[in-house]
């Protein structure tokens, strides 16, 4: 008999996006095959601190029923002996693991450190590298690479914390260079934390505040009147995109309460756009996947704009929203893949990316 594959799921983080990983990290184990996976999950709490089996479990009460949280309490592997939950500074030995599922929304777990963790422990894990997860999560400096691939994007311009001590010039440089309205973000964060749509002097001060509270940089960037569309993509070297989806929201803009809380916005699979301009989102989703060597997922997000229908990337997101009910699960399921075959394709894609690695030569011999 074939044995199970053990999949540890790390979720949680140390993150404004933590409680969206946990109904990410539900709905991923909700839908494993318990014929094909044992499952270890990993949770992160918000100071950082590692937490396995029980006490990884209960970061999930509520969120999936209670016999399954039974099962993965009796069932999870033991863990090794440097995995311990106490006062470790060196919490995970994956020797035991034979693939990681990271499905961290955010900073410390999107951005690259899970992932260059997970590079040391030479332990396959589903989705971006270092280099694509710091890229995509930085939206400055994605947005640098995206210019420097010719990909077409709304302005911007980004400040640091510590100018905020000089907030006239701060200000009066948005204003020259936008006006208003206009979008401030905190640059490596996601979910819509921290995002604010700027009306005048006022609000923009008041966002600018906000947005530095979740991150030492900031950006700020032009209003378009436009319709927000996303595209899936999936694969390592020959990545696919999926059909588009529109985003309807209940909001002023797709913000945090509309995406998570009041359920009133509206997902339109696939979205009403023309032929061609369906194959451009598509073929720039690829384009951008690519353009920060991205591998296993990545949701890719667009602006159409109203008055002359040009398509304009907002940004790439690594690890996007992973319930069953996400944007990105549910354009791949109108492009004829369920999300259990999504959950089995990523996890063979972290299995092969591994596998190509590890033909890598890693010592240099010079003739004499």
């Amino acid at each position: 008999m074939k044995r199970k594959l053990r999949v540890a799921v790390l979720f949680g983080g140390k993150s404004g996006e933590h409680e969206v990983s946990l109904m990410s990290a539900a709905s991923l184990i909700r839908s494993m095959d318990p014929e094909k996976y044992e499952v270890l999950p990993v949770a992160i709490d918000k100071k950082g601190k590692w937490q396995l089996r029980d006490k990884a479990a209960a970061f999930l009460e509520g969120k999936v029923e209670r016999g399954l949280l039974e099962a993965i309490q009796k069932d999870a592997p033991s863990a090794p002996p440097a995995l311990v939950e106490e006062k470790s500074l060196a919490p995970l030995d994956f020797e035991q693991i034979d693939v990681v599922f990271p499905v961290l929304h955010g900073t410390y777990g999107e951005d690259g450190t899970v992932q260059g963790l997970l590079e040391l422990a030479q332990v396959p894990y589903v989705g971006a590298g270092v280099l694509a997860s710091a890229v995509g999560m930085d939206k400055v400096i994605m947005k640098k690479v995206f210019a420097q691939e010719g990909i077409p994007q709304v302005r911007f311009t980004h400040f640091m914390r510590h100018e905020m001590k000089q907030l006239e010039r701060v200000v009066a440089e948005v204003e020259e260079t936008f006006g208003y309205p206009c979008f401030v973000k905190p640059a490596n964060l996601g979910s819509s934390v921290g995002v604010s749509k700027a009306k005048d002097r006022e609000s923009l001060i008041q966002a600018m505040r906000l947005a530095a509270r979740y991150d030492r940089k900031v950006i700020v960037e032009e209003f378009v009147p436009a319709r927000e569309v996303e595209v899936a993509v999936l694969g390592n070297d020959h990545p696919v995109a999926s059909v588009p989806g529109e985003i309807i929201s209940s909001n002023e803009f797709y913000d945090y309460r509309a995406k998570y809380i009041d359920g009133k916005s509206e997902m339109r699979i696939p979205a009403e756009l023309p032929k061609d301009t369906a194959e451009e989102v598509r073929s720039l989703a690829i384009k951008c996947f690519r353009a920060i060597d991205c591998a296993g997922l990545a949701r890719v997000d667009f602006f159409i704009r109203k008055d002359n229908h040009q398509v304009l990337v907002n940004e790439i997101n690594t690890m996007p929203g992973f319930t069953q009910f996400s944007m990105y699960a549910k354009l791949w399921e109108h492009s004829g893949l369920s999300y259990p075959e999504l959950v089995d394709r990523l996890i063979q894609l972290a299995i092969e990316r591994h596998r190509e690695k590890e033909q890598l030569v890693t010592t240099y011999e010079v003739d004499e």
